[in-house]
């Protein structure tokens, strides 16, 4: 609505020329009260008729519009107005005089007197009719100029700002103290897919954030309204759902009465973030590879402190990553520590590569020799950020060099103590070398000679010169080697006897490069072989005799070595020495019996060394003490692969013994399979590999021992029949001690001297008592009883008289032990342990090549009778 528009809406109310008098007379006659209320008061008051035209102001007022009162009086509200402003001013004064509004504030601009324009806030009411007074206008004004031009200057840096702000990188948010989105720049709606409408209003939280991140948020809230400044990372979410790493800067600035208006900012790191998750597996990459590479790896600041070390370096010096990067040098060898210190501050001071040998100390307390290398790091600006070095393992390097070294040195010594010394020629170059020792033969000083053929040839015996010369013809074409005895005669007419050897050096086209040669002193040996020759005939004579006295002697030694551990001298002892003697000689296949304790072990070594195979090996296998299940593979090997967990070829026991002689003890126990193997060996002197299928040629003499009666366990067939004849070649039964009781004095005797010495006692008498005790007790454990009651009785004695405590042998006293079942009833339960084994090897089958009854070697029809015999059920080793 126009000003004169607004004016005629005034006019028409039925305001007239005659009510204004009346407003101004009302107003003279309250004088008074306007003098007091309005002109005291700070705030601009103005009143006017309803047509608007002032009627008063107070001195407020008119100093805010620069006229006095009766300067106003002439004017009125809508005429000070800006003309911009009548339009709203008129339309709420109309409201105002129709009585649908009681009163309205304004925001306006004024004219002033002197023409310039302010800001006012005008709060106008309708002041109602009284007694003698018409109803008028009243405005109370606040000059709001200087605030105004703070918020058009304010909006013009928003404005400025929120340009700023859309031509920023980043994706910026304004929100409000609730943290509600008041304002987005394009860069937010290319980042998180919202446009500005979707995003106004909503809280920032609800558009961005993911479920499991509104702690982190809410925590950079409380940081915001405290004002401070929040710079972090995280992950948020875009509108398709999709989420993306970003860096946030979050600032909160006043928005007044006490509240905080936050601008959030968002820059897209997820590249970077890709490409730093890229460098750092690359990193994990390169320190797998330091850990890789067998060698130590680290790294040192500028300072020189140590930063990082590959787990080969901590591992072998024992040290953690933390106790490195404290420093220290207790690891580097004592003698070495000076020099590694001081190349290392040099290199850090210079900037120049570090290498150093040094000993390092590892965790297991031993010094390694490593070469030290490390190289600096520079930046653009060529300072140095960092050290990266190796230590290289040269321990064997370091030993291989003193080897040499001391190699040198045995050549040195040795050609000194053989009169040996060395020289080559370079035929090329004309150099002559000559050892130390070939200086000292031809009676020349190293130090002030240089070698030649001509010095050389002015030492030779004048009669051996002529075919010396000859010899040497042709030493740079021909490549024959020679050797040659010649004299040579020193300063002082001293003669020495040399004898000489060459070899030639050719290069690809047959010619001659280099020789070398040796000259050895001989004079010792030619003055030393009169002598010898002089008593070579008497060499001569006694040798026969000599050589039949050595027969007699050798025959006497091996007598007494061959049963050097087997003592005794009863007739029973000596029928079984006799028996070894006899058989030892020859490669039958021996059975030795008797009860547990008797020395079978030692009957067969005696075998084995009064054998022609005593030279080779002499292999042992308990028999007992192997599971069924790889007893097989103990004796003759496996392949490869042949079973579960055979990760490699093994070679049995009977190859390792080629050539010599195994010994099988407690022969008795080997499974029924085994027995069919061990069979193959002694009949056709060969067997397989498990797994294998190349037969391999055993050249092993072969001695058997048990305790059992392996004859009736063949006639009962829990033990191959067949396999007892071939074993049974050459019975030796040995004697239990309680048949040989002549010998317990010498064997009390032996194992008093054996304990004695390892006790580091000195016995010099036995109890007489304890010797009849001895030889009336019936020892059922036999020698081992016998040894472990002597070792005890040394170990408790305390004088130089050996006594033994008869209770110890108060239990041992029965002549024989007493078997707890019947014979039948044992044999019976090893029948169907043996059974039972070679059904859970064929799983449950009888017949056919690799069914129960070949492994034990019976007929199909035979084992089932005796399965069913023994009552035992072959189902349960189905394979199913």
């Amino acid at each position: 609505m126009g000003a004169n528009t607004a004016q005629k809406a005034i006019i028409t109310v039925g305001e007239s020329l005659a009510e204004q008098s009346q407003a101004r007379e009302a107003l003279s006659n309250n004088d008074g009260c306007w003098q007091e209320v309005a002109q005291n008061s700070p705030i601009g008051i103005a009143v006017a008729d309803l047509t608007g035209r002032f009627l008063a102001a107070n001195a407020a007022y008119q100093k805010i519009l620069g006229y006095t009162e009766e300067e106003l009086r002439a004017l009125s509200f809508l005429g000070v107005t800006h003309k911009n402003d009548r339009g709203a001013n008129g339309t709420l004064v109309q409201e105002l005089l129709e009585g649908r509004r009681q009163q309205f504030h304004i925001e306006k601009r004024y004219w002033r007197k002197d023409g310039s324009l302010i800001w006012i806030r005008n709060h106008v009411s309708l002041v109602p009719s009284a007694e003698k007074v018409s109803r008028f206008l009243m405005a109370i004004v606040e000059d709001i100029t200087e605030r105004r031009q703070a918020e058009e200057q304010l909006q013009k840096k928003q404005a400025h700002l929120e340009e700023l702000f859309e031509q920023s990188p980043g994706a910026v948010a304004l929100l409000d103290g609730d943290h509600r989105v008041v304002w987005v720049n394009k860069e937010f709606t290319r980042l998180f897919g919202y446009l500005p409408e979707e995003a106004v209003g909503r809280r920032l939280t609800d558009l961005t954030v993911p479920a499991e991140l509104p702690d982190e948020v809410q925590r950079y809230h409380d940081l915001i309204n405290r004002r401070q400044r929040v710079e972090a990372e995280g992950i948020r979410r875009r509108k398709d759902g999709t989420l993306l790493h970003v860096s946030i800067l979050g600032v909160g600035v006043s928005g007044g009465c006490g509240r905080v208006v936050t601008y959030a900012i968002y820059q897209d790191i997820t590249e970077r973030k890709r490409l730093e998750e890229k460098v750092k597996a690359n990193e994990r990459e390169l320190r797998l590879q330091t850990e890789v590479i067998p060698q130590h790896i680290w790294s040192a600041l500028p300072d020189g402190s140590i930063d990082y070390c590959n787990q080969r370096l901590l591992t072998y010096l024992g040290h953690t990553m933390e106790e490195m990067r404290v420093g220290g040098d207790s690891f580097i060898h004592p003698d070495d520590r000076d020099r590694v210190l001081t190349a290392w501050h040099e290199a850090m001071s210079q900037g120049t590569a570090y290498e150093v040998e040094a000993r390092l100390l590892g965790s297991d307390g031993q010094y390694r020799w490593f070469l030290e290398r490390a190289l600096p790091l520079r930046d653009h600006q060529g300072q140095i950020i960092k050290w990266y070095g190796t230590n290289t393992d040269i321990e064997d390097r370091k030993r291989a060099e003193n080897e040499r070294h001391r190699s040198q040195a045995y050549l040195v010594e040795g050609e000194r103590l053989s009169h040996t010394g060395s020289w080559a020629w370079n035929v090329s170059a004309g150099q002559t070398y000559w050892s130390e020792e070939t200086f000292r033969i031809f009676g020349f000083d190293p130090a002030q000679t240089k070698p030649s053929f001509e010095m050389f040839l002015e030492r030779v015996h004048p009669e051996d010169r002529p075919k010396l010369e000859q010899a040497c013809n042709g030493m740079t074409s021909e490549t024959r080697e020679g050797e040659l005895d010649f004299r040579i005669v020193l300063p002082d007419g001293s003669i020495k006897y040399i004898h000489a050897g060459g070899h030639a050096l050719i290069n690809e086209s047959g010619e001659v490069t280099e020789r070398f040669g040796v000259h050895v002193d001989m004079t010792e040996q030619y003055q030393a072989r009169a002598a010898l020759e002089k008593a070579y005939e008497e060499i001569n004579r006694l040798k026969d005799q000599l050589y039949k006295e050595n027969l007699a002697l050798r025959e006497e030694i091996d007598q007494a070595s061959m049963f050097e551990e087997i003592v005794g001298s009863s007739p029973a002892l000596q029928r079984v020495l006799s028996n070894v003697a006899k058989v030892a000689p020859t490669d039958s296949t021996v059975l030795i019996t008797g009860e547990t304790g008797t020395g079978k072990e030692l009957i067969a070594r005696a075998i084995h060394k009064r054998s022609h195979r005593a030279e080779r090996a002499f292999v042992k296998v308990n028999c007992a003490a192997l599971p069924p299940s790889l007893i097989g593979s103990e004796l003759f090997g496996h392949e490869k692969g042949a079973f579960t967990g055979a990760l490699q070829r093994r070679l049995g026991r009977f190859e390792l013994a080629e050539g010599g002689s195994i010994f099988l003890d407690e022969i008795g126990d080997l499974p029924a399979e085994t027995q069919i193997a061990l069979l193959r060996v002694l009949q056709e002197r060969e067997f397989e590999r498990i797994g294998g299928s190349e037969p391999i040629a055993a050249d092993v003499r072969v001695i058997a021992a048990t305790h059992r009666d392996l004859k009736a366990e063949a006639a009962a067939g829990t033990f191959r029949a067949d396999l007892f004849y071939r074993l049974n070649v050459f019975p030796i039964e040995v004697p239990p001690l309680r048949e040989r009781l002549e010998d317990i004095p010498l064997l009390v005797e032996y194992f008093i001297g054996r304990y004695a010495s390892r006790a580091g006692k000195k016995i010099r008498n036995i109890h007489k008592k304890t010797l009849e005790l001895f030889q009336s007790y019936v020892w059922p454990g036999n020698l081992r009883e016998l040894q472990n009651v002597i070792e005890r009785s040394v170990i408790l004695c305390e004088g130089e008289t050996l006594s033994v405590d008869p209770s110890w042998m108060s239990t041992e006293s029965d002549p024989a032990p007493q078997a707890s079942r019947p014979l039948t009833e044992r044999l019976m339960d090893q029948e169907k342990g043996i059974i039972e084994s070679a059904l859970a090897a064929s799983r449950g089958r009888v017949a056919g090549p690799s069914g129960a009854a070949a492994r034990v070697g019976m007929p199909p029809s035979t084992l089932e009778a005796r399965i069913k015999a023994l009552k035992i059920d072959k189902k349960r080793f189905n394979s199913g």
